[in-house]
């Protein structure tokens, strides 16, 4: 098989960006993430952080244990080997499936009938579609741990809104163009809010901060409000 088109570009002094495609692409998001993984195995001890993305990776280094043309050469070759593995698709035992319940529609999703309005569907028919599909972890972005979701079909696809919200609520659930995504802490934003989840998608005080990362997989499952309450007592 063919080895996938690396290129390498330097980020500040510390830092290089590795790019594996030029397109948002499942199979090279497969690649970033076999990658990302590669790397942190290998080069633990000399590498300070590596950030994945939708078809590049970010390798922040440390100087003083590698240098940048020793570490160009690793990130190179571990690109050709996790490459070829990425093509071919997980096994169900690598595969992390990530369940997020979710209340839509009401104060929690109000934007659900503008997005079933578009779409020429009920406000059902809209969550029937958007609770059937699995989603694809391409990256975390924007704020911690905010996933960025590929595998949302597009009967469902809804425009931004034209001004931002200034205060979108932790857990809530949007669609933007043919994307879909969870707000993970309170912040502004711009997308059709149509549900929301009483999951908490960041936690600076778990020994693992975020509930997802690249490379997973989610299912949103639908819940009535009641089912909300007990996810929030359960939390407490």
């Amino acid at each position: 098989m063919k080895p996938p088109i690396v290129r390498l570009l330097p980020q500040g002094e510390c830092g290089i960006v590795v790019e594996l495609g030029s397109s948002i692409d499942v199979v090279v998001n497969r690649r970033v993430v076999a990658l990302a993984g590669a790397i942190a195995g290998e080069l633990a001890g000399k590498i300070v952080e590596v950030v994945p993305t939708y078809r590049s990776l970010l390798v922040v280094f440390d100087p003083l244990r590698v240098s940048r043309a020793a570490l160009a050469r690793k990130i190179r070759a571990l690109a050709a080997r996790a490459g070829g593995r990425a093509d071919r698709r997980p096994t169900p035992e690598r595969r992390r499936v990530v369940e997020i319940p979710v209340v839509y529609g009401g104060d929690h999703g109000p934007d659900l009938e503008f997005v079933a309005g578009v779409a020429g569907l009920t406000p059902l028919e809209v969550v029937a579609i958007h609770s059937s599909c699995t989603y694809r972890v391409h990256m975390l972005g924007f704020t911690p741990g905010f996933p960025y979701l590929g595998g949302m079909s597009g009967q469902i696809a809804a425009p931004r809104l034209e001004v931002p919200r200034e205060r979108v609520p932790s857990g809530s659930v949007g669609i933007a163009g043919e994307q879909t995504g969870i707000y993970p802490i309170e912040s502004p934003g711009g997308w059709r809010l149509i549900g929301r989840t009483p999951l908490r998608l960041f936690d600076p005080d778990r020994q693992e901060p975020f509930l997802v990362a690249a490379g997973d997989e989610i299912r949103f499952a639908p819940i009535d409000p009641e089912e909300w309450e007990r996810f929030q007592e359960g939390s407490r």
